[in-house]
């Protein structure tokens, strides 16, 4: 049952951010995934990708369609996903177990090359995301609910998104390289009170941050 404070507590005792519900595979993702912070440069460029097709649909349907989507686009291996021609594009729209979104499937094949671009300048795209890592002072001091739904946006998003639009990218708007931020681990949006805040926050003390 969610509370005003935005927390759940599951049927295993736990106190969690609301979203999940009680949908195993969306538990799945809450705990061992969302906010622990990524420096794998194709999970990156995944995420980003991902993020772009979910505009306008909620995450868990991308989610139970993850699978589909790396054995479509190469496991979002970018210098690979670059290669992609017309035939890939058409398999790609006629592939059920994806979105077949065929602006979003041709965004993402730009947008590999862009990342490409982007890995020989900064040497990584970890290095080019991590550098635009939040400051304290660019931080909510309490991360709870009401803070989080007025904030589907932030002044970082809201700059990455022109800085990559700028580089070329496309589907890159401020509310989806938010989302990406918070489940990349660029920022610890777990609500105070949830099980898993600490642990990522502990995790995110200890990265070694790209350079």
């Amino acid at each position: 049952m969610a509370h005003e404070n935005g927390l759940i507590t599951g049927e295993d005792g736990r106190t969690r951010c609301f979203w999940p519900g009680n949908l195993p595979d969306y538990l799945a993702y809450h705990d061992a995934e969302w906010g622990r912070p990524v420096t794998d440069d194709n999970r990156l460029f995944e995420k980003i990708c991902l993020e772009g097709f979910q505009a306008g649909l909620s995450w868990l349907t991308i989610l139970r369609k993850r699978e589909n989507f790396r054995a479509g686009f190469a496991g979002f291996d970018f210098r690979k996903v670059a290669l992609f021609g017309e035939a890939d594009i058409e398999r790609l729209v006629a592939d059920k177990g994806i979105i077949r979104h065929r602006g979003k499937i041709v965004s993402t094949i730009n947008n590999a090359n862009r990342a490409i671009e982007m890995a020989d300048e900064f040497g990584s795209l970890a290095a080019y995301f991590w550098s635009h890592e939040p400051g304290p002072d660019e931080r909510p001091a309490i991360v709870d609910y009401a803070t989080l739904t007025a904030n589907p946006t932030t002044a970082v998003s809201t700059r990455i998104s022109r800085d990559l639009k700028k580089r070329g990218w496309s589907f890159v708007g401020p509310t989806t390289v938010y989302a990406f931020m918070q489940a990349m681990g660029l920022v610890n949006d777990h609500l105070e009170g949830c099980c898993c805040r600490q642990e990522v926050e502990t995790m995110r003390k200890h990265l070694v941050r790209p350079k």
